[in-house]
C-alpha cells in the first residue's frame, strides 16, 4: 500500500510537470478532439514504458550513461531534433478542422496510429526521459526489498502510469472545452508558442550537450 501511495503521488508530480509534449497534447485535443489526443498520449506512454524497461533491465548501463560522455551526445541529438520540430511547428500553416457529429476531427485507424507514433517519437526525442525514469525507479527500489522486489516495482510503476494517464485525460477534456473559443488566429499563435517552446528546450539540451 505504501508503494501504491508513493506511486500515485509520484505520478501526480510527474503529470503536472510542464514539458514540450504537454503543449502538443493540449494542442491535439483542441485541434483534433479527445480521441486523437488519447491516441497521441498512448504513444507517449508506450515510449515511457520502453524507457522504464531500459532503465530497469540496464540499470548499471543507464547509471554509467547518466554521467558519461555519451550523455552529451544524446543531449545534442535530442536538442537538434527538438530544434527541427520547433522550427517546423512555428512556420506550420493552420489547416481547417473537419468536425464529425461527435465533435472531433475525422480520423481513420491509420490517422490514430500516426498520432500515436507522433507521441512516441516526440517522447523518444527527449533523452532526459530515460534518466528521470531511472531516478524514479531508484526511489521505488528504496521502498521495496526482498524476493518480491520485481513485483513491487511493477506495482509502483503501474500506479505511476495509471495516475499519469488519468490526469492527462483531465487535461485532454479540459483543453477540448476551450475549442469554442479557438479561432484560426489562436491556432496560429498556438503553433508558434509550441515552436518556441521546442526550440527553447532544444537550445537548452544542445548547450548542456556541448558544455559536457
Amino acid at each position: 500500500m505504501d508503494l501504491i501511495l508513493t506511486g500515485i503521488f509520484t505520478g501526480f508530480i510527474l503529470s503536472i510537470m510542464i514539458g514540450p509534449v504537454f503543449f502538443v497534447l493540449l494542442e491535439t485535443s483542441i485541434r483534433k478532439g479527445v480521441k486523437a489526443a488519447i491516441a497521441f498520449n498512448l504513444g507517449v506512454i508506450v515510449n515511457d514504458i520502453l524507457y522504464i524497461v531500459i532503465a530497469y533491465f540496464f540499470f548499471a548501463q543507464v547509471e554509467q550513461l547518466k554521467s558519461g560522455d555519451d550523455n552529451s551526445v544524446l543531449k545534442i541529438i535530442g536538442g537538434s531534433l527538438f530544434l527541427i520540430y520547433g522550427v517546423y511547428n512555428f512556420f506550420k500553416k493552420v489547416k481547417g478542422i473537419k468536425i464529425n457529429k461527435l465533435g472531433d476531427e475525422s480520423h481513420d485507424l491509420k490517422g490514430y496510429l500516426l498520432l500515436g507514433l507522433k507521441g512516441f517519437l516526440l517522447n523518444l526525442a527527449n533523452p532526459m526521459i530515460v534518466f528521470y525514469w531511472f531516478s524514479v525507479l531508484t526511489m521505488g527500489a528504496k521502498d521495496s526489498s526482498g524476493p518480491g522486489e520485481g513485483a513491487d516495482m511493477l506495482v509502483f510503476v503501474s500506479a505511476i502510469l495509471i495516475t499519469f494517464f488519468s490526469i492527462d485525460l483531465l487535461k485532454i477534456f479540459g483543453a477540448k472545452s476551450l475549442r469554442p473559443l479557438v479561432t484560426n488566429k489562436v491556432l496560429k499563435g498556438l503553433n508558434r508558442l509550441i515552436g518556441i517552446i521546442f526550440v527553447g528546450f532544444g537550445i537548452v539540451l544542445l548547450f548542456q550537450g556541448i558544455r559536457g
